[in-house]
């Protein structure tokens, strides 16, 4: 098979490797649609993020859908043929975080494409991979496989939602339109909230933004943008930071009404400082969210049926053998949201 390997920032080759063979309780997926995320664009620039930094070649890409090529024995959740997306994370299910209901703050995590351990993880960027049973989740005949693809941004989505309190009636600001601001807006829309809001820096997401059914959409490039919605101590009940910039997290202090509350899904530096004295004298909740557990098969239904429509976040797909150029237009902003890698 072929598989993309990251050598190094900004060298990406394709090497041929043995096709893998499930074992019991796995199955063999041919993948045939892999979505680029931005931990994979951080990889593709820097080697890495944070403290985390590749210490060989890795195949990237977590973001996967394809048909089901192969079972291995036991294998009775899914057969030959079945369309499914690709469950990227393979926790321990022993330690105690597993034993306690959250998997995903596994202590021996397993998550495709990450350099988090040593040896590296490898994604799935490739012709093929096997899986456990559980992690190939089936999706309907009547979507398209680059649809299903986008399962694991929206899984992230609806548990950060979950995160929050009920959105029913609910005031809503989403800050930062990537694809995760995106799918959080359709995500918080589908669990009721009354309106939902945008902000971002550049006008092609804040336009996408209209089209998916923001209420509002905000240029925070520009001074007092969203100054008329902090008058009276803030008016959004509950506000998502998916930017993962300090002054996002300013300006949703500033926004937020007392009583409100603030999940942050964008991941902040480490030290940053901010003016917290609104968080205790407005008595706002802050809440961190990470990953996602049951919400990945959730998302897999929403997008099935069509609940939730992904269609409009894709924003072009290019040969795996073009992905220097997929890695490309995935930086520019004012074009592109989601794109995919086509594999078959």
């Amino acid at each position: 098979m072929k598989a993309l390997v990251l050598q190094e920032p900004h060298r990406l080759t394709i090497e041929d490797r043995p096709i893998p063979e499930p074992g019991p309780g796995e199955v063999r997926v041919r993948i045939h649609r892999g979505g680029i995320c931005g931990s994979d664009m951080h990889y593709f620039h820097h080697g890495g993020f944070g403290v985390v930094r590749m210490k060989a070649p890795m195949v990237l890409g977590h973001e996967l859908a394809g048909v089901v090529d192969a079972t291995g024995a036991g294998v009775t959740a899914v057969t030959e043929g079945d369309r499914v997306a690709v469950n990227p994370s393979l926790a321990c299910g022993a330690c105690a975080y597993c034993r306690a209901g959250m998997p995903r703050q596994c202590s021996d995590m397993r998550f495709m494409g990450s350099a988090m351990r040593d040896p590296h993880v490898d994604g799935g960027f490739r012709e093929y991979v096997v899986v456990t049973e559980q992690q190939a989740v089936p999706v309907g005949d009547g979507i398209g496989l680059d649809e299903a693809a986008v399962c694991e941004p929206l899984a992230v989505c609806l548990h950060a939602v979950s995160q929050g309190p009920d959105l029913s009636g609910k005031r809503v600001l989403v800050t930062g339109f990537g694809p995760i601001g995106a799918l959080t807006l359709l995500a918080a829309r589908h669990a009721g909230a009354a309106s939902v809001s945008a902000t971002d820096v550049a006008a092609g997401p804040l336009a996408l933004a209209g089209q998916l059914g923001a209420a509002a959409s905000y240029d925070v490039s520009v001074p007092g943008a969203l100054a008329e919605e902090e008058k009276d101590r803030g008016r959004f009940d509950v506000v998502f930071e998916c930017s993962g910039h300090p002054s996002a997290v300013q300006s949703a202090l500033a926004v937020t009404r007392p009583g409100g509350s603030i999940v942050q899904v964008g991941i902040l530096p480490d030290q940053m400082t901010l003016p917290f004295n609104p968080l205790v004298t407005k008595e706002i909740t802050y809440r961190g969210t990470f990953r996602f557990d049951r919400e990945f098969n959730q998302a897999a239904a929403l997008i099935s049926s069509r609940a939730i429509d992904v269609r409009p976040i894709i924003s072009g797909t290019f040969p795996f053998t073009e992905a220097d150029a997929a890695f490309a237009f995935a930086q520019d902003r004012q074009r592109a949201i989601k794109v995919m890698l086509e594999f078959a």
